[in-house]
């Protein structure tokens, strides 16, 4: 998590173009974290993270800004729609929810690195029970000669079960019953409710005793592993760490935050949708404790990253408390036609690369002109502008009805290179766009 605001920038700049003002907020939001955490004492406890509020049209990159911070640095990271959730007494998601969730992504977290940790022992635990089941067993009172044998016969086989020389072959595993159950949908539950399913899981779960099933050694491996995480596992390590990187390090990342605000004049009701929302919303960006059904966690330091488009709305009409919790404000920029160009041609992953690689799985190699790449940019900022402006996601619809024949022969023109050029865009796409109706519709 050491990475200074400068070098966040420059990995964000990789995948995202412009915004270099949202950019900039985040990564300075993200560096303060850090530097809290370097704080001793009552200080640290008062440092509290200055919620940003992003505001612009779809398709800008708003959520994607978000999305790449938290892989980058591996914080525990959830995103939400505020359209989601109701006021508390109505049927629906309550906003506490995402915390909850939030907690669940921490714990995931930490248990992918505890098992990458324990990599080794997991492996060796997994070889050894398959190489047992592999190699005959000794006869009461065998020679110690043929113990010798054995034992050099199953670190043979162990060697092949993990060169995978052996995976085919059947093998009958015992299966223990999971001390550790995981529950769909248990973490939306409330704590209490969760708790007691997860009890009864447990129970029932250690109720059944072992079971012997026939299985590849390729699937054997799987079901043993799965079996060893579960007892290496200390749940309650990993818990205690979840819960506190979830409130140190956490992000929310609330998405259409405008559609919660109402309008000045409108009737203020307690609509269950918007006015309700926003108000149970606010303690918990304010600082407060939810309960999980892994434990309590306080919000005061999980950073909150609101966003909308904020249209037919704006942020002043948020109520008012709600509002200075989002200090920091950041007006993204709507894509102009070198924006759209810069998207196809510049981003590690971009969308013309992902293209490509797709059509190389058939044998079919793309060659992408520029002019093709200038033509798609020129071509989905008109559609923009005459219809509705959803940014750069209005590229992937350009995109596809362009290379929809090429996509759909695929098979035919295995071994073959196709050049993309500006005239095969417009071939493809003048027709629509000659006509208002046609546009609206398909574009």
């Amino acid at each position: 998590m050491n990475l200074t605001p400068k070098e966040i920038v420059k990995y964000l700049d990789d995948f995202i173009i412009g915004q270099n003002d949202a950019k900039k907020a985040i990564a300075i939001a993200l560096r303060n974290r850090w530097r809290r955490l370097k704080l001793e004492g009552d200080i640290r406890e008062e440092v509290l993270p200055k919620n940003i509020l992003l505001i612009g049209p779809t398709g800008v990159g708003k959520t994607e800004i978000a999305r790449r911070m938290a892989k980058l640095l591996k914080l525990p990271f959830v995103k939400v729609e505020a359209t989601k959730y109701t006021e508390v007494g109505f049927v629906g998601r309550d906003v506490e929810s995402m915390v909850r969730d939030l907690v669940f992504a921490a714990i995931k977290i930490v248990k992918e690195e505890e098992l990458e940790r324990q990599e080794p022992e997991l492996n060796d635990y997994v070889y050894e029970k398959i190489a047992s089941e592999l190699v005959p067993p000794l006869p009461k009172g065998a020679s110690q000669e043929l113990i010798a044998q054995q034992k050099a016969a199953k670190e043979a086989m162990k060697s092949k079960v993990k060169n995978g020389e052996v995976d085919r072959l059947n093998i009958e595993v015992e299966i223990s019953p999971k001390t550790h159950v995981e529950v769909s949908g248990l973490d939306n539950l409330p704590p209490e409710m969760a708790r007691i399913q997860e009890s009864l899981g447990k129970m029932f779960g250690q109720m059944n005793a072992p079971v012997k099933k026939e299985t590849s050694v390729k699937e054997a491996k799987e079901i043993l592993r799965q079996e060893a995480s579960d007892r290496l596992l200390d749940m309650e390590k990993v818990r205690r760490e979840a819960l506190q990187r979830a409130g140190e390090g956490g992000i929310i990342f609330i998405d259409e935050m405008d559609k919660i605000a109402l309008p000045n004049g409108a009737s203020r009701s307690g609509d269950p949708s918007k006015e309700g929302v926003q108000r149970d919303l606010l303690p918990i960006v304010e600082g407060s404790s939810v309960s999980t059904k892994y434990g309590a966690i306080g919000t005061d330091h999980i950073l909150f990253i609101g966003a909308g488009a904020f249209h037919m709305t704006k942020p002043s009409d948020l109520i008012a408390e709600l509002q200075g919790r989002f200090p920091l404000r950041v007006e993204m920029n709507s894509l102009d036609e070198n924006d759209l160009y810069q998207i196809l041609a510049t981003p590690k992953n971009s969308l013309i690369k992902q293209y490509v690689a797709l059509m190389r799985t058939e044998g079919v190699e793309l060659d992408f002109d520029d002019s093709a790449l200038r033509a798609m940019a020129s071509l989905a900022k008109q559609a923009n502008d005459k219809t509705e402006d959803i940014g750069a996601r209005r590229l992937h619809t350009i995109m596809e009805k362009a290379l929809e024949e090429i996509s759909f022969e695929a098979d035919e023109n295995a071994g073959k290179k196709i050049a993309i050029s500006a005239d095969l865009i417009h071939s493809k796409l003048d027709q629509v766009f000659k006509s208002d109706d046609a546009a609206r519709y398909i574009l």
